[in-house]
């Protein structure tokens, strides 16, 4: 294996650097007026991009951006998973235009026939039979935690050591290098000590799962089947059948988050994988850009939540399982088509085909320079990491964190029209993707390769 030059690393970074402050004023004036942004940005997160500021939008087509100098690009990071179905696919405009021109009420606190069809659509792909609508991916994490609870009378849920599931409260625990709980570095305002409502694991150990519930007092283990927001950790041949089996064995609920691992297919990870969880959580991707999410339940746990309904526990109003918008016709018009008519089948099927071609070309990539790096594939999404072979936990995933390798990859890419998610590595596929787009980025990453390992 090459070994990277740091001292070469950090003089490509500031040319790249430079060059992204050449090609992109007008991003720039936008970013240096912006006195009343937190953070001169809109959302936080926005600062992630490499450059010093993020790029200001122009237009937005299928995979494809336009920023407010003129720049296009190929569009990788698709929103973080929020526009996998692409930017503004045209089913879901449609619908969108439809109820803001014609049918009106975009929020009405009503129900409207487009929420059976979405409900029996997710039903079917992720075979829990009760859903209720949320806002984001988050707010169905948060109610389903506090179901969990109530239904099941304990007080801790268990997560995965950097594992994704939003800004869930209880998720933000870590393990130390020592392997003990703490909050995770950099948690902001936590109300309480996360380790005190929330047990962590590595993903991966099933020993150290079981010994977690084995006291009894873990009412939902969640579930991302493969990490992804710490590059993309595969589970092991065995260890999702142990998660459920553990689970059955301590009375403990089993919550898949399919917010990202959606990208496995038309039924997530839950049928890829052949899953039976008791809870399912579902957010971005499924209203093709309009804000949404999703949280189903077994026939079996939708009674228990009844029948703690019926002993005093509220559900129905103030009891913090739900929100005013919640259910809006507006996003479930944007649910329905973008269900019903973009993430088909035969789009997975497509989108899961180039994801392939991406992951082969950039190992290819890699074995040619002798680069240290690796490259994983979760169906329509694939990332690279600065560490070979790939990491088996999330903690391992976190140590092999390289922010100018980031930097100096994320810069080099945009420059030339390529844009990957900021957070991290990802590439996702949508369905206006094509082979020259993913050829284009094996294209400009190996120029980024051979210049790094020159």
């Amino acid at each position: 294996m090459a070994t990277v030059d740091r001292v070469r690393l950090t003089a490509l970074i500031a040319k790249e650097s430079s060059r992204y402050v050449e090609l992109h004023p007008g991003s720039k004036q936008i970013s240096d007026r912006a006195d009343h942004l937190l953070g001169r940005v809109p959302m936080t997160w926005m600062n992630k991009w490499a450059g010093g500021f993020p790029l200001a939008l122009a237009t937005a087509r299928g995979c494809t951006i336009t920023d407010v100098d003129g720049n296009s690009y190929v569009d990788f990071a698709l929103g973080d998973t929020g526009a996998m179905a692409g930017h503004s696919p045209l089913a879901t405009i449609a619908a969108v235009r439809e109820r803001l021109e014609v049918s009106g009420g975009i929020t009405t606190m009503l129900t409207t026939a487009k929420a059976e069809f979405v409900a029996e659509n997710l039903a079917t792909r992720f075979l829990v039979d009760q859903w209720s609508f949320t806002l984001s991916a988050t707010d169905a994490n948060r109610f389903s935690c506090r179901l969990a609870r109530q239904v099941t009378g304990r007080s801790k849920v268990l997560v995965f050591n950097y594992s994704y599931h939003g800004s869930v409260d209880e998720t933000f625990v870590a393990l130390d290098d020592e392997g003990n709980a703490i909050s995770r570095p950099g948690n902001v305002g936590p109300a309480v000590d996360p380790t005190t409502t929330s047990k962590v694991v590595e993903f991966n150990d099933g020993d150290a799962l079981r010994a977690a519930l084995a006291p009894r007092d873990v009412a939902v283990v969640l579930l991302e089947p493969a990490l992804t927001n710490i590059g993309i950790v595969l589970p092991t041949a065995d260890f999702l059948a142990t998660v459920q089996a553990a689970c059955k064995e301590t009375g403990t609920l089993l919550l898949v988050d399919e917010t990202h691992t959606f990208s496995l297919g038309y039924g997530g990870a839950v049928r890829h994988y052949g899953l039976n969880p008791d809870l399912v959580v579902i957010g971005k991707a499924i209203g093709g850009g309009i804000p949404c999410g999703a949280y189903g339940v077994t026939e079996a746990l939708a009674t228990r939540i009844a029948e703690i309904a019926k002993s005093g526990a509220d559900i129905v109003d103030v009891g913090g399982v739900g929100g005013t918008l919640a259910g809006y016709a507006l996003s479930l018009d944007a649910m329905a088509a973008t269900l019903g008519e973009v993430l088909t089948e035969a789009a997975f099927a497509r989108m899961i085909a180039l994801a392939t071609r991406f992951t082969e070309e950039v190992e290819a990539a890699f074995v040619r320079f002798g680069a240290p790096f690796s490259v994983t594939q979760l169906g329509a999404r694939a990332e690279y990491r600065f560490t070979r072979p790939s990491p088996t936990s999330g903690g391992a995933a976190h140590q092999a964190e390289d922010e100018d390798l980031d930097t100096y990859f994320h810069l080099y890419l945009a420059n030339r029209g390529i844009l990957i998610t900021p957070f991290h590595n990802m590439a996702l596929m949508c369905p206006d993707t094509t082979d020259a787009d993913v050829d284009r980025h094996t294209e400009v990453f190996t120029e980024a390769l051979s210049e790094l390992f020159a």
